[in-house]
């Protein structure tokens, strides 16, 4: 029964193949032997006799254009041990062609080795000729199509995809889509085509390749068993059809838009900023946008200010916007701005980046090379009688140059926008007339280290209007900063004077009197009624104070009175924003009588908060509570705050959200932002600013001063070093281990030589710098502590001469001083960031020729000569200059060392020879430095120099070797002189010998390099 069941299966598989035509083949990979089964012979038109039996036999009935591929992919099968699947045509004896489809895998043996091929092949010629058929349809096509594979190869184009696409089909076929047309990566070609054939969808869509195609695309995908099919028409026509309905549709909506903008506001920067806005990108890839404040008489040009630069791109606005901020300083007296700005026409170019290059300088002119644009129009913007602006539109290559009808545009919006911007200016005058009388009357704020101060006044709408609202921020002699806002009542010149009046009144009692918040109000009561300045007015006065404890934990205490006016508001580091007392009734206005009681609050503010005082007019609004005002004020700062805004930022920001152009009333802020105490204060603030008459050393100003006092003994040295080091770690300080250097060197004089029983020692941490100071009991004057640095040779070994020695340490890293005070003397050193290495700096030489360019020969002194270097190196120039400032810098402080006799010695020879060339070490630097900036790689240095330099060069030589010698020993940080470096010192050594004695012309370092070999070449 088993037997007649497999003689079953086999007749199934037989009657199987037979019904499918299908054919065997078994290859002896050894023996070489091919076996064809019947079915495959007659496949062929051969039978046992005309077959050979052999591959040959078999490539010969290979038709003669696929024999190297089918070659081909039998080797990878038997190489590989791997599996077949090929199709390709045979030549029949009867002269007939037919396609064959063939399977087979390959049999190893125990090694691994290839020694069979066994497969099947039928016949496909039926398959082919429909594909044939399908081809020759998709010819015909007035439609191009493609075909694309799962790897996205293309399998088919016909000639309507070739004219199209711009390629033959022979180029393409069996190539990446993405490779052969990279622009559709990551467009929607390729967003489309993946949806396709991940979802099994047809999608339809419109499409824009750019050049070399730069054509619309209507396409349609469909996905089949063999990838997707594609079918696209190019509707580029269609397309800028629909553009042209859109664009007049869009130059409507901007006349619109240009009108609600410009009568919404009354300031011309925002005026030409919302003219500039709606161009780009509507009209230009990028503008910029130019103010005529001064319209010039008698022959003087008008003067021009650029109020605002955008770009339609936005990595490129900052460069448009530093274009804007330097270019007229730049423009070429040649320009065409004065003809625009005395004509009614636009001025219109092409070539712009041309154009504009010969008319800018310097860094103008190399953003001009960076933005590249190609086409340029210049509107001028004409009021009732002049010119109030300019707006400059530029377009790059591919957007095309301006056309009649987009001119036609700009000339109508130059139209609005000059009337607008007219009215604008007639008001801006009469409003400045105003501000600027009450601005006279406010003074710029201080910036205590760590407390960064901002102010803003804004004048109502109303022309010619002045108000009684005012701000300020001072210092009180003791060190505590002193914030004020307050507001007189009235909007007249009458309130402008009483503002000033009672400004000036709580200014001079905080000063004075040192009181604080609730008692100064009290005493500004009394001068009011004792003066008979019949006024009144709101105010609140807040001070800031911080204890040592306080210090400690990096928290500040902020205490106020409030006398009638709206609430501060305090902006915490993680956001949230409060209002300072706003459950309490403040206390009665200023002005109602000396009898008044005033109240005073108190909060613990952290580091990183802001603190804002501010009138009423931010908050106001009429017909509506000043409750809504309040907690608008509340929204905007929550939101402005999680933009992390450097402070005048933020006041600007806020006045801008807050309050609207048509101001119904005078808005005055003063805000201050708290600084970590602990680290450096920040670039984007303020420069540190205190007035000299205030007391740096106050209880207020702790949080700058760090004391400590200890016994005036050696054995107090370490816990000096410790105080020091404790400060500035926690304020992350670079100066740590110069100034603990430092302190210990002040420390040590004053144990050993002041003879008293005690040392005080201060810390004081500015933004930038570090003071230590150290005030002792001694009676050695203070001329006896000067610094010998270094060691001068011949100087009387004895005790006296030690007293000073280690302040050599101090007078190489700091500027530093010595005074008297009525119990002894006082020592202190000034370090700060960066200046190390200004400090020890050679000395510069004896009054000789000015130093500059090359003079001629017959204007030097006798004894002098010029030297010219070219084509000198500048990296190498000043990485050498740099590691001799390190040399010496390293030598000097061994110097103060007695015992370190061999760096004395190459010390004072390295001063001693370099003396007569360090101002020409000095142009050299500069002009290195210079030319490094300006981005050269090569300069000619002249340089002035005495003779007699000539006969030291040997000298210098074996001094900077000894050195060397030094640094190998490792008895030097600095590492040795290199190949390179020695090299330059060389050739530079060598053209003043050759130049000063010799009378030789210059030998560039080129030519110098090419005939001398260098260690490493």
């Amino acid at each position: 029964m088993p037997l007649l069941e497999a003689e079953a299966r086999e007749l199934a598989w037989r009657l199987a193949t037979d019904a499918a035509g299908v054919g065997a083949f078994d290859w002896d990979l050894v023996s070489g032997e091919l076996h064809w089964d019947a079915r495959l012979h007659r496949l062929f038109g051969l039978d046992e006799g005309t077959f050979g039996g052999s591959i040959e036999a078999f490539e010969e009935s290979v038709h003669p254009e696929d024999r190297a591929r089918v070659a081909a992919a039998l080797d990878a099968v038997v190489a590989e041990c791997g599996e077949l699947a090929i199709e390709y045509r045979i030549l029949r004896p009867d002269g007939s062609t037919r396609w064959i489809t063939a399977r087979g895998r390959a049999v190893p043996s125990e090694d691994g080795l290839a020694v069979r091929l066994l497969g099947a092949a039928y016949d496909t010629t039926a398959e082919q000729d429909g594909e044939a058929r399908v081809a020759r349809v998709l010819e015909s096509m007035p439609t191009a199509f493609f075909g694309l594979d799962p790897q996205w190869r293309f399998t088919y184009l016909n000639e309507q995809g070739e004219r199209l696409l711009g390629r033959s089909r022979d180029e393409l076929v069996g190539a990446v889509i993405w490779d052969e047309f990279p622009a559709s990566t990551g467009s929607d070609f390729e967003r489309y085509y993946r949806l396709c054939a991940e979802s099994g969808e047809p999608v339809a869509f419109d499409a824009y390749y750019p050049a070399p195609l730069d054509a619309w695309f209507e396409v349609r995908a469909w996905p089949n068993p063999d990838g997707i099919a594609v079918y696209f028409v190019e509707v580029t026509e269609r397309h800028r059809a629909q553009e042209q309905v859109a664009l007049a549709a869009r130059r409507n909506a901007l006349m619109v838009e240009l009108s609600e903008r410009l009568t919404d506001t009354l300031e011309m920067g925002e005026a030409m900023a919302a003219v500039g806005s709606i161009v780009v990108p509507a009209l230009g890839d990028w503008c910029v946008a130019t103010l005529v404040h001064d319209p010039g008489h008698e022959g003087r040009l008008p003067a021009l200010r650029d109020v605002g630069a955008w770009h339609a791109v936005d990595d490129r606005r900052d460069l448009v916007a530093r274009f804007a901020e330097i270019r007229l300083d730049q423009l070429a007296d040649t320009s065409f701005l004065p003809a625009v700005l005395a004509a009614h026409q636009p001025l219109i170019t092409d070539r712009a980046t041309e154009v504009l290059s010969e008319l800018f300088t310097d860094e103008a002119r190399s953003i001009v090379g960076q933005l590249r644009p190609e086409h340029a129009v210049v509107i001028p913007l004409w009021g009732r009688d002049r010119v109030v602006g300019l707006l400059t539109i530029f377009r790059d290559t591919d957007r095309g140059a301006f056309g009649e009808d987009e001119v036609e545009t700009l000339l109508e919006l130059a139209q609005r926008a000059g009337l607008a911007l007219d009215n604008t200016r007639l008001f801006a005058e009469q409003r400045e007339l105003a501000a600027g009388l009450q601005r006279s009357m406010l003074t710029a704020p201080p910036q205590p280290d760590h407390l960064e101060i901002a102010v803003r006044y804004e004048a109502a709408a109303e022309t010619a209007q002045v108000g009684g609202d005012w701000h300020d921020a001072f210092m009180q002699a003791e060190g505590a900063t002193v914030l004020v806002i307050g507001d007189v009542v009235g909007h007249d010149t009458a309130a402008a004077a009483a503002m000033g009046q009672v400004r000036s009144m709580l200014r001079g009692i905080a000063v004075h009197s040192g009181l604080g918040p609730a008692a100064l109000l009290q005493g500004v009561d009394r001068a009011l009624e004792t003066l008979q300045v019949e006024t009144t007015a709101t105010a609140v006065v807040a001070r800031i104070e911080q204890t040592p404890d306080e210090l400690a934990a990096g928290v500040t205490r902020l205490r106020w009175s409030n006398a009638g006016h709206p609430p501060p508001a305090l902006l915490a580091p993680d956001g949230t924003v409060r209002l300072l007392g706003a459950a309490a009734e403040p206390d009665l206005l200023l002005g109602i009588g000396p009898q008044v009681e005033r109240t005073e609050h108190e909060v613990v503010v952290e580091r990183d908060s802001t603190v804002l005082l501010f009138t009423d007019g931010l908050v106001e609004r009429r017909g509506e509570p000043i409750d809504h005002g309040l907690t608008r004020l509340q929204r905007e700062l929550t939101r402005l705050a999680n933009e992390d805004l450097p402070l005048d930022e933020l006041c600007d920001r806020l006045l801008s959200r807050m309050v609207p152009s048509l101001r119904e009333d005078d808005v005055a802020l003063v805000a201050v932002r708290l600084h970590p105490q602990d680290q450096p204060r920040p670039a984007d603030a303020a420069p540190g600013r205190v007035p000299d008459a205030v007391d740096p050393y106050a209880p207020y100003a702790r949080g700058r001063i760090l004391r400590a006092r200890f016994a005036a003994e050696p054995a107090s040295v370490p816990a000096v070093r410790r105080f020091v080091r404790d400060a500035l770690k926690a304020r992350g300080s670079s100066l740590i281990d110069d100034a603990e250097l430092c302190a210990a060197e002040l420390a040590t004089n004053a144990a050993l030589h002041s003879g008293g029983t005690f040392m005080e020692l201060s810390v004081r941490l500015d933004a930038d710098a570090v003071t230590i100071t150290l005030a002792d009991e001694g009676d050695v004057p203070p001329e006896a502590v000067a610094p010998r640095l270094p060691y001068d040779a011949g100087e009387a070994d004895d005790e006296t001469t030690t007293t000073g020695r280690g302040l050599g340490i101090v007078a190489v890293l700091a500027e530093w001083g010595v005074e008297r005070t009525p119990s002894g003397k006082r020592v202190w050193a000034r370090l700060e960031e960066g200046a190390a290495e200004r400090a020890i700096r050679l000395p510069d030489s004896p009054a000789g020729p000015v130093q500059g360019s090359a003079a001629p020969a017959g204007d030097l002194p006798e004894g002098w000569g010029t030297v010219r270097l070219l084509g000198c190196p500048v990296a190498l120039a000043m990485r050498a200059d740099e590691h001799l400032d390190a040399l010496v810098r390293e030598l000097q402080l061994l110097a103060t060392d007695r015992r370190n006799a061999r760096s004395r010695a190459i010390v004072d020879q390295l001063q001693a020879l370099l003396t007569g060339s360090a101002h020409a070490r000095g142009v050299g630097r500069l002009t290195a430095q210079a030319a490094a900036a300006d981005g050269a790689d090569m300069i000619d240095v002249d340089l002035v120099l005495p003779t007699e330099v000539v006969d030291g060069l040997g000298a210098i030589g074996e001094a900077v070797r000894a050195a060397d010698d030094l640094c190998r020993e490792e008895r030097l940080l600095t590492t040795p002189t290199t190949p390179q470096v020695a090299g330059l010192r060389s050739w530079i050594a060598g053209e003043i010998r050759h130049q000063l004695r010799d009378g030789k012309a210059p030998e560039s370092w080129d030519a110098w390099r090419g005939r001398t070999q260098l260690p490493g070449d």
